[in-house]
C-alpha cells in the first residue's frame, strides 16, 4: 500500500482546510454553546464518558493529525461533539467520513443552502430513527436558518411543518432516495418545477445516501447526542459571552 500518499491526502494540513476556508468543513461542529470554552474535557487521558458500544480512544493512542483536528474543534465550538470520539475507534474510516462530509455539507456550490443540507439530514435520519442525527444536525439548522422551530416540526411530521414548496419539493425527494424509491423522470420534473437542477439532485440524494449510512453507524454504536446541542440555536447567543476565550465567531 502506498502509505506516503495516504498520508499526504489525510495529514492535518488536509484536514485543518474543513476549519479555515470560508463555511469550513466542520466550523458547522464548532458553533459556541454559549458558554465558555472547555478545552480537551474528552482528549484527556481519563476513560471517556460511555457513548458507544465500541473503544472510544483516548488522546494518547490517537494520530496526531486527529489530535490536533479534535483539540481545535473543542476549543473553538466550546464543546467535541461525540460523533468526532466516537468513529476515532477507527482513524482511516474517521478521516474518510470527515473528507466525504466536508464535499457534501460544506461546498460553496449549487443551489442547496447549509440550512437546506441540514434539513435534508434532519428528515432522513427521523425516517432512520435516528437520534444522534436528528438531534444534532436540527441544532445546526436552527443555527443557520435562524428558525428555532421549523427543524422541530420537521422531526414530527415533515408533511404538515410550515415548509416552503422549495423545501418540500427537496424533502420529498430526499426521502424518496431514503427508502429507496425507485427514482423516475417525475421525481426530477418536480425538484425541477421547484428551482433544482440535477446537479442539485445529485447533492440532495447524496446527501440521504451518506448520511442514511451514518444514521446506521449510529444505530450499531448507540452514540448518544451531546447535550449541548438540544438548546443550540433556540434563542439568540449572548455574544458578551466567551470573549477571548478561544470561540469561533
Amino acid at each position: 500500500m502506498a502509505c506516503g500518499s495516504v498520508w499526504k491526502l489525510t495529514r492535518l494540513s488536509n484536514l485543518k482546510r474543513f476549519l479555515n476556508e470560508g463555511g469550513t468543513a466542520l466550523r458547522l461542529w464548532m458553533v459556541p454553546s454559549g458558554g465558555a470554552t472547555t478545552r480537551t474535557r474528552f482528549l484527556s487521558n481519563s476513560s471517556p464518558e460511555s457513548i458507544s458500544r465500541f473503544p472510544v480512544p483516548n488522546k494518547k493512542d490517537l494520530p496526531f493529525d486527529m489530535v490536533e483536528l479534535m483539540e481545535e474543534v473543542e476549543t473553538k465550538g466550546g464543546f467535541l461533539p461525540n460523533v468526532f470520539k466516537v468513529l476515532a475507534h477507527r482513524p482511516a474510516e474517521f478521516r474518510a467520513f470527515f473528507s466525504y462530509y466536508n464535499e457534501l455539507m460544506n461546498k460553496e456550490t449549487g443551489g442547496l443552502t447549509k440550512a437546506d443540507r441540514e434539513l435534508i439530514v434532519v428528515a432522513t435520519s427521523v425516517h432512520n430513527h435516528c437520534l444522534y442525527c436528528a438531534v444534532s444536525h436540527s441544532a445546526l439548522h436552527r443555527v443557520y436558518s435562524k428558525k428555532p422551530t421549523l427543524a422541530d416540526q420537521v422531526i414530527v411530521n415533515y408533511e404538515k411543518a410550515e415548509l416552503s414548496n422549495r423545501e418540500r419539493a427537496m424533502l420529498d425527494f430526499a426521502l424518496a432516495v431514503c427508502r429507496s424509491d425507485n427514482i423516475t423522470d417525475q421525481h426530477f420534473l418536480s425538484l425541477e418545477e421547484a428551482g433544482f437542477d440535477r446537479e442539485d439532485a445529485w447533492d440532495i440524494a447524496a446527501i440521504a445516501a451518506f448520511f442514511a449510512m451514518s444514521n446506521r453507524l449510529a444505530h450499531l454504536t448507540d452514540m448518544r447526542p451531546n447535550e449541548e446541542f438540544y438548546n443550540m440555536g433556540r434563542l439568540p447567543r449572548d455574544k458578551t459571552k466567551g470573549k477571548g476565550q478561544g470561540e469561533d465567531r
